[in-house]
């Protein structure tokens, strides 16, 4: 058994909890427009989870990149709140057993902590595993937020949709684990949303919305979305205000329109749009905005 977890509720204390499928939301690599961070909240708030594994954080994080909150009272130091990785189990409005992997993305060990959630993928005995991501794309706000895949298998990213070609792009440890999972024979498949990349840095309800509109497409994992759907309407109506007050912004939508348009009129469904080298570019200009 890994040293870097504690385990603290075994699969056969939890009532009727089988085959569960593992959602992945770790903080700290790209999330443009906190599309997967607001998802996962919602699919946590949902779901009543209860923490069953936690890792240890003083072997995968710095702690001076991720310094933990100090309480002060009246002046009195009355305590920090660590950051923590946890594993948590609970079941969503139809009773679909889940377990999610929450906290932030390690600093350190990544081979060894990917031996041990798969290592926990298996204890559990975990049917699929699913990561929440979302990064900037060269679409408009104005037309439905689409998904992409990476996946262990052609297949699963079929059912999703991807982006075609072949394209080199820094990875997360969403990343290392969907490959760890794909050696142990685990299905894995990540969801992406495509943020617009003109508003990646501010709140992009739209993204969450479909990341768990795709989450129960492939894991049959359902999550009430109304209000993220209500929020993406009200963010859609800001947008359009602060579009329309520059020509140059409403021009550029207006080509995005034309190239997406263009691309969904040759195909049905989710497809690969848009090109590898558009991605690479515009993931490379977040990163660098970012830093």
């Amino acid at each position: 058994m890994s040293d870097l977890y504690e385990l603290r509720t075994r699969p056969e204390e939890l009532v009727d909890f089988h085959e569960p499928v593992l959602v992945i939301g770790l903080e700290g690599w790209i999330d443009a427009g906190l599309g997967a961070a607001t998802a996962m909240a919602a699919l946590l708030a949902a779901t009543g989870t209860e923490v069953v594994a936690t890792f240890d954080a003083d072997d995968l994080l710095d702690h001076r990149s991720r310094r933990p909150v100090l309480r002060i009272s009246e002046g009195v130091n009355t305590g920090l709140t660590w950051p923590e990785i946890e594993l948590r189990a609970g079941r969503d409005p139809l009773g679909t057993p889940v377990l999610a992997l929450t906290g932030p993305e390690p600093d350190h060990r990544w081979r060894a902590f990917t031996d041990a959630v798969a290592e926990l993928a298996a204890v559990f005995d975990v049917r699929l595993a699913v990561g929440l991501g979302a990064f900037p794309a060269p679409v408009p706000h104005t037309r439905p937020c689409r998904l992409a895949a990476t996946a262990t298998t052609p297949e699963l990213a079929r059912q999703v949709g991807y982006v075609g070609g072949t394209l080199e792009v820094p990875a997360g440890v969403e990343a290392a684990l969907e490959a760890r999972f794909a050696a142990a024979g685990l299905p894995a498949v990540g969801l992406w949303a495509r943020v617009p990349h003109y508003v990646s840095a501010m709140p992009y309800p739209a993204a969450s919305a479909m990341l768990l509109e795709g989450l129960a497409a492939v894991a049959g994992i359902t999550v009430e979305s109304d209000a993220l759907l209500e929020a993406a309407e009200e963010s859609g109506r800001r947008i359009d205000e602060l579009i329309a007050a520059n020509p140059e912004h409403v021009e550029l939508v207006r080509r995005l329109e034309e190239q997406v348009d263009a691309e969904t009129a040759q195909m049905s469904g989710f497809g690969p749009i848009p090109s590898g080298d558009e991605i690479a570019a515009e993931l490379e200009r977040f990163l660098r905005d970012e830093r």
